[in-house]
C-alpha cells in the first residue's frame, strides 16, 4: 500500500511536470500566435508603426503643396520633422511648412515653423526667407488704424531684423517696402490717440503721442501734421519756445506744406514766429539732423 502511495506521488508528480509543459507550450503558441496576429495577419496595423522614408514624406508633401493642399501639406512636412529630426529632411520641411501654413493663412502656425528655422538654422541660404515669412505673416493681419496696430508693431520688428541681418537677400527690397507700410500704421495711430486729447484739452499726453511720431516715424506721412501739432499743443500749453522751434522744423522741411502755414498763423496770432530755439529736445533734434552741432 505504501508502494502504491508513493507510486501514486511519482505519477501524479510526473503528471503535474507534464501538464506545466503543456502549460508553457501552449503559453507559447499563444505568443506565437499573437506575433503573428500582430505581424502577418493585420499587415495595416505593421504599416502604422513603421516609419516612412524622410525623403518620401517630404515628396508628399511637395505633391500636396503643388496641388494647392497647403494644410495637408504643413501637417506632411511636420511629420518629417517629428519622425526624422535634425536631418537634413527635417530642415528642409521645416521652412516648407512654415510656407504651406503661411500659404493656407495659418499664420500662427506659419511664424512658428519660420522663427524655429531661424533660430535652429541662421546660416543657411533660406533663413532670410523665414525671416521674410515672420514679417509677412503678421503683416498680412494688419487691421485698419482704428484698431490695436500689434501686428504692425511685430510686422515692423521683423523687417527690420530681416533688412539688419541679410541686407542682401532678394526679400530686404520688399521688406523695405513693407516696414514703410507699417510704421506709417503706427504713426496714424498715435496720431489718432494724439487728436482725441487733443479734443480733450489734455495737452500734455497729445503732446507724447506726436512726439513719437516726430521721433520715430520720421518718413511717415503723418509727420508734417505730428509737428504742427506739436505747434498747437506747446503753444496752448504756453511752451512758446518748443511751438517755434516745432514751427520752424515744419517750415524747413517743409516750406509749402498747409500745415506749416497754419502753425505760422497760429504763432502769428501771439506776436511770435517760427524759430529754432535751443535747449529743447526738437532744437537737439534738428541741429543733429543738420550736422548744426
Amino acid at each position: 500500500m505504501s508502494l502504491r502511495s508513493d507510486e501514486t506521488f511519482k505519477g501524479t508528480a510526473t503528471g503535474l511536470r507534464g501538464a506545466g509543459r503543456l502549460i508553457a507550450i501552449a503559453a507559447l503558441g499563444f505568443s506565437l500566435a499573437a506575433c503573428n496576429t500582430l505581424f502577418s495577419k493585420d499587415e495595416d496595423e505593421f504599416a502604422v508603426i513603421e516609419e516612412e522614408p524622410a525623403e518620401l514624406l517630404y515628396n508628399e508633401g511637395l505633391v500636396l503643396s503643388n496641388s494647392g493642399s497647403f494644410k495637408k501639406a504643413a501637417e506632411k512636412f511636420d511629420e518629417v520633422e517629428r519622425i526624422h529630426p535634425y536631418s537634413e529632411w527635417a530642415r528642409k520641411s521645416l521652412i516648407m511648412s512654415a510656407y504651406s501654413n503661411y500659404e493656407s493663412q495659418r499664420y500662427t502656425d506659419a511664424i512658428s515653423s519660420a522663427r524655429r528655422y531661424v533660430t535652429l538654422y541662421p546660416g543657411t541660404d533660406d533663413a532670410a526667407y523665414a525671416q521674410y515669412l515672420i514679417g509677412e505673416s503678421y503683416y498680412n493681419q494688419i487691421a485698419d488704424v482704428g484698431r490695436d496696430q500689434e501686428r504692425s508693431e511685430k510686422a515692423a520688428v521683423a523687417f527690420r531684423e530681416l533688412i539688419e541681418k541679410y541686407p542682401e537677400s532678394e526679400y530686404a527690397v520688399d521688406a523695405r517696402g513693407k516696414l514703410e507700410v507699417a510704421e506709417d500704421q503706427l504713426a496714424g495711430k498715435e496720431m489718432e490717440i494724439g487728436r482725441y486729447y487733443l479734443t480733450k484739452r489734455q495737452y500734455l499726453a497729445a503732446v507724447n503721442r506726436f512726439k513719437t511720431v516726430v521721433s520715430d516715424y520720421q518718413t511717415t506721412r503723418h509727420i508734417e501734421e505730428a509737428l504742427h501739432r506739436l505747434t498747437e499743443s506747446y503753444y496752448s500749453l504756453g511752451l512758446v519756445s518748443e511751438a517755434q522751434t516745432s514751427a520752424a522744423i515744419l517750415g524747413h522741411n517743409y516750406p509749402d506744406s498747409q500745415w506749416y502755414k497754419d502753425s505760422y498763423a497760429l504763432l502769428s496770432q501771439g506776436g511770435y514766429e517760427p524759430q529754432v530755439n535751443d535747449g529743447n529736445w526738437l532744437s537737439r533734434m534738428y541741429r543733429k539732423a543738420t550736422g548744426a552741432l
